[in-house]
């Protein structure tokens, strides 16, 4: 199949509310960028319908219900770089920011790390939060650590 059928298909699931299209943003230089975009289901039973396997692609499930919170919520939802480190989403409603990170599981340092040193790259002090399936605290550095479950029922965010 050719990349401009794929494309194709994708610019018409789109146009049906299937996927959203999520830009990246440069937040060293502060712009948008015209490549690497990232796709989010509009509904999870049709993926799972579709595809099946939500179970074990938990992390891009739960990636995916944040995106959808962060609309839900009226937030205009952006994916980050900043270097070589990708922040999942930048969420900005009435000219404030938001930084989220998302994990399924905080479980090795390098998890840790990877996901809040991203995060400890950005040098403003707009909220910057790790949502994952974790029980417990781990918030760190002015990083607010949530589990899912809190995450979606905070009304601060």
């Amino acid at each position: 199949m050719s990349p401009e059928t794929v494309l194709s298909y994708i610019k018409a699931c789109e146009d049906a509310f299937l996927f959203y299209r999520v830009k990246r943003r440069d937040l060293a230089g502060k712009k948008l960028l015209s490549v690497n975009e990232k796709y989010y289901a509009a509904d999870h039973g049709l993926r799972e319908a579709v595809y099946g396997k939500n179970q074990r692609d938990i992390e891009i499930v739960l990636e995916n219900i944040v995106y959808l919170e962060m609309r839900r919520r009226g937030y205009q939802v952006t994916v980050g770089k900043i270097g070589d480190a990708e922040v999942d989403f930048v969420a900005e409603r009435q000219g404030k920011l938001l930084y989220v990170q998302v994990a399924y599981l905080l479980a090795s340092e390098s998890t840790i790390e990877r996901e809040f040193g991203a995060l400890e790259k950005i040098g403003d002090n707009f909220p910057k939060y790790v949502v994952s399936m974790d029980e417990f605290d781990m918030s760190r550095n002015g990083i607010k650590h949530f589990n899912i479950r809190e995450f979606l029922m905070y009304a601060g965010g």
